[in-house]
């Protein structure tokens, strides 16, 4: 079992649609995606294009998939209103967490921020080892793959590890590109290149609130380095 890891697309549709091309180029025998999959310019077609992989593809809740459904502010209400029913039954199917044996690496946990909860505590690749402990301790498994801080990681801590798969459609990173992970036998981070002017053109042509922010993110994303210091900050750690 080889498993492709993709997390926090944020309705970026052309992202997806990269990160899967090479997916499939690989033959994975399973996709897992680790929530936060609509919440962006292009909800309704992100949903629709991952509808379209059936079975060969688990949904792991994200805070974001979940906002969208409790629809509780304005960005999170243009989305909903954009989806039809189908569509939000899509988003409320999706699993907390989904445990798989992997090659190489056995039992792993996949989820949004850990096994137990969508959103909390925030782990980042500073965090201090004793709170990614904690969420190792809430599996059995040996290695916890997530999302939600977007960026990229592999943290080895009291014998467990917790892995980040990274950003597909609104990455932390260095440079531009849609970020995800292979897993199994071991952990590959992996990024795929796709038409970023494009991209950020056709979101800029949108109604999207965040359109700006967003366009320019996939042109140039913010830094690890500076979201890692801002989440700590929000975690009351710094």
């Amino acid at each position: 079992m080889r498993v492709a890891a993709i997390s926090d697309i944020h309705g970026n549709l052309p992202a997806l649609e990269a990160a899967l091309a090479e997916i499939d180029a690989l033959g994975v025998d399973l996709i897992v995606v680790c929530g936060d999959v609509a919440a962006g310019p292009m909800p309704a077609e992100t949903i629709d294009r991952l509808r379209a992989l059936g079975d060969r593809a688990r949904f792991v809740r994200g805070n974001a998939d979940r906002y969208i459904l409790e629809a509780p502010d304005d960005r999170s209400q243009w989305m909903a209103a954009r989806l039809d029913q189908g569509q939000i039954d899509f988003l409320r199917g999706f699993e907390p967490r989904v445990d798989v044996d992997v090659d190489g690496l056995g039992r792993v946990t996949f989820c949004h921020a850990t096994p137990a909860s969508d959103e909390v505590p925030i782990i980042t690749a500073e965090t201090p080892d004793d709170v990614v402990s904690g969420a190792l301790a809430e599996t059995d498994a040996g290695v916890i793959v997530a999302g939600h801080t977007h960026h990229q990681f592999d943290r080895a801590v009291d014998g467990g590890r917790f892995v980040n798969a990274g950003s597909v459609g609104m990455p932390y990173a260095d440079g531009p590109g849609a970020y995800w992970t292979l897993v199994g036998p071991d952990i590959e981070p992996r990024r795929t290149d796709y038409d970023y002017a494009a991209t950020a053109a056709a979101i800029r042509a949108l109604d999207y609130a965040d359109r700006e922010e967003f366009a320019g993110n996939v042109l140039q994303p913010d830094s690890a380095a500076n979201k890692i210091a801002l989440f700590e900050r929000m975690a009351g750690r710094r």
